[in-house]
């Protein structure tokens, strides 16, 4: 066996333990994917984050991104919590002011602001595309969602796989109950506007499924709310600076160099070891 350092982040938090929680293994470059989807499923937790060397010369560092039913080729909570962690233990980046992560959807630049939030440049979309008529029914189905209530749906894709509904208020979202409904390849993200003057722009909440097929929601999503700002800045329905509110979490989405910037606090909660 042998000892890996492990820490556990709170990321996109509003507060203390108010995030999104990921754990984080350091310096596993050694464990196979199999042993990294194990762990992944006996953390019980949404993601995990694997440290490993990088294998570009402008990378900081490599990660691999881990769901309870697969690997992912980009998520954006684990994005700031392994960079976090990454800083925790002493990374230092190659250039002053951004560090670099390789990941299986390439190179994902990250910055940390003065108070030591982080945020990520959001990456492309991988696929975005109006939602065909049978997907939409049977999405609307499992959350019991009305049909008029959707102003919009769309593929916002950029690597878990994101459907996008936007429906008629925050009030809507909020409003949504626990599905029940069991389901497979369901990754939906659904948003909503706040009234004008309100501490959030808008209100998102995701659902996806596990390995049973039961709907869980994750508590803060870094991957749909950059997708998500790609979707309603482009149609101009809302304007860069803003904030999201997602369950207990916040995000803070910026838009600076050409690129959309999705950040929030992430914190080391949680060092230790763990033996594999």
């Amino acid at each position: 066996m042998r000892t890996y350092r492990f820490d556990q982040v709170d990321v996109f938090a509003a507060g203390p333990f108010t995030g999104n929680p990921l754990a984080v293994l350091h310096q596993a470059q050694d464990l196979s994917a199999t042993t990294m989807q194990t762990v992944t499923r006996w953390t019980n937790l949404s993601e995990v984050a694997f440290l490993l060397a990088p294998t570009v010369a402008a990378a900081d560092y490599r990660v691999r991104i881990f769901e309870p039913k697969s690997e992912l080729p980009f998520a954006g909570h684990p994005t700031l919590g392994a960079c976090a962690a990454w800083l925790a233990a002493g990374g230092i980046p190659k250039r002053d002011g951004v560090i670099v992560q390789e990941c299986g959807a390439g190179l994902i630049k990250i910055r940390q602001s003065a108070s030591g939030a982080l945020a990520f440049a959001a990456p492309p979309m991988t696929r975005h595309e109006p939602v065909d008529a049978n997907d939409l029914d049977r999405v609307l189905d499992v959350l019991g969602i009305d049909a008029a209530d959707v102003v919009d749906s769309s593929w916002i894709d950029n690597g878990p796989g994101w459907m996008g509904l936007l429906l008629s208020s925050a009030q809507h979202v909020l409003g949504l109950p626990a599905p029940t409904a069991t389901a497979s390849h369901f990754d939906v993200g659904v948003v909503g506007l706040h009234p004008v003057g309100h501490v959030a722009t808008i209100e998102l909440r995701a659902f996806f499924n596990d390995p049973n097929g039961s709907i869980r929601e994750d508590p803060v999503t870094g991957s749909l709310n950059a997708s998500v700002a790609q979707w309603l800045l482009a149609m101009g329905i809302v304007e860069a600076p803003y904030v999201a509110a997602q369950t207990t979490g916040s995000i803070s989405v910026e838009q600076a160099d050409g690129e959309i910037w999705v950040g929030g606090v992430a914190d080391v909660r949680v060092s230790g070891t763990i033996e594999l």
